[in-house]
């Protein structure tokens, strides 16, 4: 079965905007999880301009199903991770100044990096996994960091299939089918959205978590939270 983890961190871009509590995200994780999300997922940054360090402390005790905080593995994000010792640390080469992640690990180049830093992870209990471009190269080079999973970065999926080309879902395919046989769990994550997730799903062998944020919240705001939710699930589901 595929979980839905639900990434919030556009409900906090948008308190920020205004100041003060509202939407308070640490409400909005309860009631995605109360509305059947299989997860929660945050990337605090440095700058904290959306999530802060903090609303990743505050929700750890409220957090009840997988809780995933993604990010850069800097001194101060490992810091607060080993002390919140969520479910997952997804691991993201994301640069200080990105609007968004936009690219996946060099698993080879890195890897003397993200071995002793995931060892450092799983020896807390952490369940550890590190965000990818779909090259077999770099899949076969996750598993040489001893990462627990890999996490599928999507947007080029996406964009494609937003252009009717369905065949832009074969490299994850063979990504996912490389990652089996390697006995790596498969993440997947960046611009999936109810208008691709099902196709997505069906294609991908093992796919055990997508992690939505972007699209679920825009697409909340025509249909409401609780009703996308059910929505991503039926299509997980079918």
């Amino acid at each position: 079965m595929t979980k839905l983890s639900v990434n919030i961190n556009k409900i906090a871009t948008l308190r920020n905007s205004r100041g003060g509590d509202v939407p308070n995200v640490v409400q909005f994780a309860k009631d995605v999880q109360r509305f059947g999300a299989e997860g929660v997922t945050i990337h605090p940054r440095p700058d904290e301009r959306h999530i802060r360090y903090q609303d990743a402390r505050d929700l750890k005790p409220e957090v009840y199903t997988e809780y995933n905080i993604e990010g850069n593995p800097v001194s101060s994000f490992v810091e607060l991770v080993l002390n919140v010792k969520p479910t997952q640390v997804t691991l993201v080469p994301d640069a200080v100044d990105a609007i968004t992640s936009n690219a996946g690990w060099d698993t080879i180049k890195h890897k003397d990096f993200l071995v002793d830093i995931i060892k450092e992870f799983q020896q807390n209990g952490i369940r550890t996994s590190i965000f990818v471009d779909p090259v077999l190269e770099q899949i076969e080079g996750a598993k040489a960091t001893g990462t627990d999973r890999i996490e599928l970065y999507t947007e080029a999926f996406a964009h494609q299939y937003s252009l009717s080309n369905k065949d832009a879902v074969t490299p994850y395919v063979k990504s996912a089918e490389l990652a089996n046989n390697l006995e790596l769990g498969i993440n997947a994550g960046h611009d999936l959205s109810l208008e691709n997730i099902e196709f997505f799903k069906k294609n991908i062998p093992g796919l055990l978590e997508v992690s939505i944020g972007h699209a679920l919240i825009a697409e909340s705001l025509y249909l409401g939270v609780d009703n996308v939710i059910q929505m991503y699930l039926h299509k997980l589901k079918a």
